[in-house]
């Protein structure tokens, strides 16, 4: 990827009448902002995903502990196989606090670094499919009987993570 249009901020229809604008004038990727509360960055990319057919979709960062691994996996998957294999998430802690604590969130670094990391290997282990376990420290998955797995993502193994 070469140049990366960013949307900071729009709702779904915005955002698909960017990603479409963006694709004709010759961008490489479309990526929208991931906020705590607001509109939905997935719904908008399932959006551009429509209105586009070569350009790259993602977040400029999911903070990933900040959300359940389990769901991420699947609306990423759902958007992979929507789109054709056009997307790509960055992930990392987020800021420190931007209204994640008037949910009850945990603010400090360390713990989201690890909620980061076993985030990771659960989204992982999921795209793969097939059976497996994560225990951690602040989460303990038995992915040995999924009940309906979904097909792999289109791109693969696994969706490029940033």
């Amino acid at each position: 990827m070469n140049y990366g249009f960013v949307l900071p901020y729009g709702d779904a229809a915005t955002a698909a009448d960017f990603a479409e604008a963006a694709e004709r004038a010759g961008w490489d990727g479309f990526f929208v902002w991931e906020p705590v509360y607001g509109w939905d960055a997935w719904v908008m990319l399932a959006a551009a995903a429509m209105r586009t057919q070569r350009i790259r979709l993602g977040t400029m960062l999911t903070p990933l502990s900040r959300m359940r691994p389990w769901k991420l996996a699947g609306e990423a998957l759902t958007l992979d196989h929507l789109s054709g294999g056009r997307v790509t998430i960055a992930v990392g802690l987020g800021a420190v606090d931007t209204g994640f604590a008037n949910f009850g969130e945990a603010t400090d670094r360390k713990t989201r670094a690890q909620l980061l990391d076993e985030g990771l290997d659960i989204v992982t282990s999921l795209w793969r499919g097939g059976p497996f376990t994560h225990t951690g420290t602040h989460y303990n998955v038995d992915g040995r009987e999924l009940h309906y797995p979904p097909p792999p993502p289109v791109q693969g193994a696994r969706i490029p993570i940033w």
